[in-house]
């Protein structure tokens, strides 16, 4: 066997090392970015609270059951009645015999209501957030708008102010019931198999304002069991559905919220929501694993997406106040001292982005403001720094989930870099003379 020059030693090394090891070779150049999960649920959603920036999206905007994440809305319209003041914590509700009925079906997840005995708004509130109680939503929903149909339209109205889509919102009642259980008692119009559906992305976009607008929510929402009505004869202990906060048999640390929900439509779900290194995430599964059979299966593949986005995402700055972009292109200035002005973005840009990104390969699309230019498409001076021109949405290249209202980035303001003043009359008919001997000739 022929023996290796020096050379021929350091070429075979490399050789070996190119061939066994070819990530050894690349991983100072370049890092590939971590996949998310894959979530065995009909959908799965994740997004960072403040933000809004998705991190997971499976089938987010099929619209499927949602079952008693329905009630989501509903804490939300009664805090809204709280903080309006057309509703009292302390305030007392007369139960019916809609709500009499309904607390009576062992079937469903309820409290005992007593016919015309009166509860306070926090009991009922902590049971239907708490223990998903079905009849104590439907007296709320009748306290806050008169009757449980108003209420829906109420629902309705508020999910499509947030920018949900009308054809993707399926609301018949307040609990999330399927209607066969509400005695009769059922929306106009809707059919006793109908049940409330919506969206992956629709239900964590309703989480996220009642989190950001309400965040007291989760002084309720993360208590793990309560006794309702304690030291009566109607007491009951509630355990929370819940089943990932602290003490109960899918416990983990930060979880905090927010709400299941199980029908035989939409299955095992759950909107559940974690806050670690100060990045709360909210993150929703829809008919998770097996269903009815299996009701862990939301928690084992919701954890997932929390472990996926706990351990890839990180809030990061993409770019500076006064800094510019190819996107961002000079505008022509009319009867200006200078023939055009730049423009730079307006404020630091912080965004979720995975930390293996580089930040400095960036997308930015530019949106002008309209009626701003003149008929040849200039700014007409005087110009003063600083005037917002339009808006620019910024992202990293990698990003291809971009934001929960659609948005692609994070947006900006975008302003003129420059002061650009009026040129004085003998400039400008000076331009208007060269101008005319050049069209002419």
């Amino acid at each position: 066997m022929k023996k290796l020059n020096k050379y021929g030693v350091v070429f075979a090394v490399a050789l070996m090392i190119g061939t066994i090891f070819p990530s050894f070779l690349m991983g100072a150049q370049t890092a590939s970015a971590a996949e998310a999960p894959e979530i065995n649920a009909a959908a799965a959603f994740a997004i960072e609270a403040k933000t809004g920036k998705v991190l997971v999206n499976k089938n987010g905007d099929e619209k499927l059951g949602i079952a008693s994440m329905t009630k989501m809305i509903t804490e939300y319209l009664v805090l809204e009645a709280i903080k309006d003041g057309k509703l009292k914590w302390d305030q007392k509700i007369t139960i019916d015999d809609y709500s009499y009925k309904t607390s009576q079906n062992s079937e469903l997840s309820n409290v005992p209501l007593r016919l015309g005995e009166q509860y306070t708004v926090k009991e009922l509130y902590e049971a239907m957030a708490i223990y998903s109680a079905n009849a104590a939503a439907i007296s709320l929903a009748q306290a806050v708008s008169g009757s449980e149909p108003q209420f829906v339209d109420a629902m309705r109205e508020k999910v499509i102010s947030w920018g949900a889509k009308a054809e993707d919102i399926h609301l018949v009642n307040a609990t999330g019931l399927t209607n066969s259980d509400l005695n009769g008692n059922i929306y106009p119009g809707s059919s006793e198999t109908d049940e409330n559906m919506m969206t992956a992305r629709d239900m964590a976009l309703v989480a996220q304002h009642l989190l950001n607008d309400f965040p007291e929510v989760l002084e309720t929402a993360k208590i793990p069991t309560l006794d309702f009505r304690k030291g009566t004869s109607d007491e009951i202990h509630m355990e929370n559905w819940n089943w990932m906060l602290p003490g109960l048999i899918y416990a983990r640390d930060n979880v905090d919220g927010l709400k299941t929900g199980t029908t035989d439509i939409a299955g095992a779900c759950f909107t559940g929501t974690a806050e670690e290194n100060g990045m709360r995430i909210i993150t929703v599964v829809m008919n998770a694993g097996d269903g009815e059979t299996n009701k862990g299966a939301r928690f084992e593949e919701t954890a997932k997406m929390m472990d996926y986005a706990f351990d890839n995402f990180e809030m990061k700055e993409l770019v500076k106040k006064g800094d510019t972009n190819k996107a961002l292109k000079a505008i022509n200035v009319a009867k200006g001292k200078e023939d055009s002005v730049k423009l730079v973005m307006d404020t630091n840009v912080n965004a979720i982005v995975q930390k293996d990104t580089e930040v400095k390969n960036l997308k930015v699309t530019y949106t002008e403001k309209e009626g701003l230019l003149n008929s040849d498409k200039e700014l007409v001076a005087p110009i003063k720094k600083g005037m917002e021109v339009g808006t620019a949405q910024v992202a990293p290249t990698n990003d291809t989930l971009g934001y929960i209202n659609g948005a692609t980035g994070q947006e900006v303001k975008v302003v003129t870099a420059s002061e650009v003043e009026k040129a004085n009359f003998f400039v400008l008919t000076g331009r208007e003379i060269k101008s005319f001997f050049t069209n002419l000739f």
